[in-house]
């Protein structure tokens, strides 16, 4: 059981690098439909944002969802701790 949840932690902690990724090209003008690892980072990180941005209130131009994405992340990581 411990395997499968350090398995789980190791996941968790890659898609928080993905989901950094994504965020930190946010600041930058870049295509996603011309550069491939681009394009990786938004297929990656867009099935678990685009729904929490709908549920999300607007907010200007500022993007909340991998905020939101984070907390959950954690909250995830802490459930599992507990079950270590």
């Amino acid at each position: 059981m411990s395997t499968v949840i350090t398995l789980i932690f190791i996941i968790i902690n890659v898609y928080e690098v993905i989901l950094l990724l994504r965020v930190m090209l946010s600041w930058f003008r870049v295509d996603p439909y011309a550069n491939p690892f681009v394009r990786i980072l938004y297929n990656l990180t867009e099935p678990i944002l685009e729904p929490i941005r709908e549920i999300l209130p607007q907010s200007g131009m500022i993007d909340f969802s991998p905020l939101v994405v984070f907390v959950l992340l954690m909250a995830l990581q802490q459930v599992l701790s507990a079950l270590i």
